[in-house]
């Protein structure tokens, strides 16, 4: 496992984040949108908003980062932690960023006292699923997107 530094956002990281967040969505073959970026980064740095940010650090560099924020579970009259997104470099994969990021956000949860720290991720993603059931156990959910406004 390699040295990792996880600590929340900064205002600082606004290159390396977008970087890392270029790279994410074109992961999920996403479409290019500066607007998109310039977007999240502004949520992340907004303390008002639902959603926050850890990045991940090695040797001073920022490989990686987590976004979530809670969530209301009316079914268990709960609050949960939602983590929408987790990318790590390419060229760190396998050394426990990710781990560490998850850590970061679980002890978030434990902190406050959360219900759950849920994420998704694609099916094919075989290297992140990994270690994702390393960490959690995968559940019997399907889920589905409706989009309100199709074009």
């Amino acid at each position: 496992m390699t040295d990792v530094t996880v600590r929340p956002v900064s205002d600082d990281d606004v290159e390396e984040w977008s970087a890392l967040f270029r790279a994410y969505r074109d992961f999920y073959r996403l479409p290019p949108d500066p607007h998109v970026v310039d977007r999240v980064w502004g949520w992340l740095v907004d303390q008002d908003h639902e959603v926050n940010a850890f990045v991940a650090e090695v040797e001073g560099r920022v490989v990686g980062f987590a976004h979530y924020r809670p969530f209301s579970r009316p079914s268990t009259g709960t609050v949960g932690l939602y983590l929408d997104d987790l990318f790590a470099s390419p060229d760190v994969r396998g050394t426990g960023v990710g781990r560490a990021l998850v850590d970061e956000v679980t002890a978030v949860a434990r902190r406050d006292g959360r219900s759950v720290v849920r994420w998704i991720t694609a099916e094919d993603n075989v290297q992140a699923r990994r270690l994702y059931d390393g960490l959690a156990h995968a559940t019997h959910w399907v889920t589905y997107d409706r989009i309100p406004n199709p074009a």
